[in-house]
């Protein structure tokens, strides 16, 4: 997902597509405090009924809930829907990688403070520029230098004041103008956080991973379920689907998938009985590569 799902219900939904090929599939979604704007203000704005809007607004809340959340996602996903998972799945990314979470009660004030003195009237980038004390046209149009929240921000980055920000609309302790073009107004929540009343703290988003490595995490997780002779069986597998690919002028995948090929590795059939029953071998398939592919497979033995 490149974008924020309107509910759980789509989210489920939508990564239920994953993973049909008999492959392990990693969900992964992006977002930011842009994409919540954007459907807060789809929500306000909508000529629906009162009662259908509060029902929207309620699973709004439930997906930043989920996007949010430091503790198990199954857990959480399957209690949203009636169901109950005792233990955690030791699966989703805040079981393999706890989420650490810090006092962020001084930035939050600082952020909600910038929104109020601001005049409740400017989106994210704007007040972000504000705290980081940017010497913009804008800024000194609005003699927004002469504030008491101007530069104040400096000791985070502009990259951690929108996750700051991302979280405080998601935790509703800013909202959304609708007529004033995505700026953020105080809610009544924030007001023990601005007094001092009330600690906050936020999940520390983690360091970007390159996609580099990302791959090579991803190819060693599905590396590690084989042997190390059925890795070069498989190698070896991948090898012949390519030649006989280049024979028929085809790409690779239309002779067989990776999953059919893990799963030949995994099993080594030794006749066309046994080749028969690997998922992705049809009628048509046995009688064109069976022999091939048999083949490299006693060549293993």
């Amino acid at each position: 997902h490149l974008s924020l799902p309107k509910s759980l219900e789509a989210y489920y939904q939508e990564t239920g597509r994953a993973g049909r090929d008999g492959l392990p599939a990693n969900a992964w979604m992006n977002y930011g405090v842009q994409d919540v704007i954007l459907l807060r203000q789809m929500m306000e704005s909508s000529t629906a009924h009162q009662q259908f809007k509060l029902i929207e607004h309620h699973k709004l809340e439930a997906i930043l809930g989920f996007c949010e959340i430091t503790s198990c996602r199954r857990q959480a996903l399957l209690k949203y829907f009636g169901d109950e998972m005792k233990q955690p799945c030791q699966n989703c990314d805040t079981c393999l990688t706890p989420v650490k979470t810090w006092d962020a009660t001084k930035p939050a004030q600082m952020a909600l403070s910038c929104v109020y003195r601001t005049g409740q009237r400017f989106g994210v980038n704007y007040l972000i520029d504000v705290l980081l004390g940017k010497e913009s046209e804008r800024i000194q149009q609005f003699k927004h230098q002469q504030l008491g929240v101007y530069g104040v921000g400096g000791e985070w980055s502009a990259i951690e004041w929108r996750s700051i920000y991302r979280q405080l609309v998601a935790r509703n302790l800013l909202t959304v103008d609708v007529e004033g073009y995505g700026s953020l107004k105080l809610t009544e929540n924030c007001r023990d956080i601005l007094s001092g009343k009330s600690t906050l703290h936020l999940r520390q988003d983690p360091p970007k991973t390159s996609e580099k490595k990302a791959k090579k995490a991803a190819k060693k997780s599905l590396a590690d379920n084989l042997s190390l002779q059925q890795q070069e069986l498989l190698a070896a597998l991948k090898e012949c689907r390519t030649q006989r690919a280049k024979e028929k002028n085809i790409p690779p995948y239309l002779v067989f998938h990776d999953a059919t090929l893990m799963q030949m590795a995994e099993n080594e059939p030794q006749n066309l009985n046994e080749f028969a029953q690997i998922s992705g071998v049809g009628a048509h398939k046995l009688d064109v590569y069976a022999e091939d592919f048999l083949a490299v497979i006693k060549s293993f033995q």
